[in-house]
């Protein structure tokens, strides 16, 4: 099976003031970090989406096999983000070429708990089971990272512009399959956010 990743890192941070994409962390920017964490994964081609600060990110993502594509609508919201990086993944080869995707495991940058350890779970959990949809679980809920059978690739497009694709991994518990993700409600929103990643 291969499996794409979708790295979604297009947002403006409005309520932290800056891009989050390059705050630092360990001595990487966060976009540079999950970028270097889907790639290492191995499992199929990597697509970021960018948006605000787009060169200056793009610039992170330098001499990474990473393909990027920019989101002209980004302050639409996120599910507006991941429309654009699903249709990245159709046009990357002629339809009928056999090179399609079979899923795609979506990730933001901001999740510094996640690494490429927990990617690979969540890839060996779909091909082990065969559920459409092997989601991250922590603090009670289910969410990203997280990834997607071809099959549901219609539904993430419908989401409207201003949700992520929580609202798809909510709608058929029985769909789901989870791996744990510890700290994975840690990302960084908010200047205290900021303070505790330093």
């Amino acid at each position: 099976m291969k499996v794409g990743v979708l790295l979604l890192a297009a947002g403006g941070s409005s309520r932290l003031g800056r891009a989050k994409q390059l705050l630092m962390h360990q001595g990487k920017t966060l976009v540079r970090r999950a970028a270097e964490a889907a790639v290492e994964v191995g499992c199929g081609p990597v697509v970021a989406v960018l948006g605000a600060q787009a060169e200056a990110v793009a610039a992170e993502l330098n001499r990474l096999p990473v393909q990027t594509v920019r989101n002209e609508d980004w302050e639409e919201g996120l599910g507006n983000s991941l429309r654009v990086g699903l249709r990245a993944f159709d046009t990357r080869e002629p339809a009928g070429s056999g090179s399609e995707v079979d899923a795609v495991l979506v990730l933001l940058c901001d999740q510094f708990r996640v690494d490429a350890s927990h990617l690979r779970a969540l890839v060996k959990a779909f091909q082990r089971t065969n559920k459409p949809i092997v989601a991250s679980g922590y603090e009670g809920t289910r969410g990203v990272p997280a990834l997607f059978s071809r099959s549901l690739f219609p539904e993430l497009e419908a989401i409207a512009p201003d949700q992520g694709a929580r609202k798809v991994i909510a709608r058929e518990p029985s769909r789901v399959v989870e791996v744990m993700l510890e700290g994975g409600g840690e990302d960084v929103d908010t200047t205290a956010d900021l303070q505790r990643l330093r």
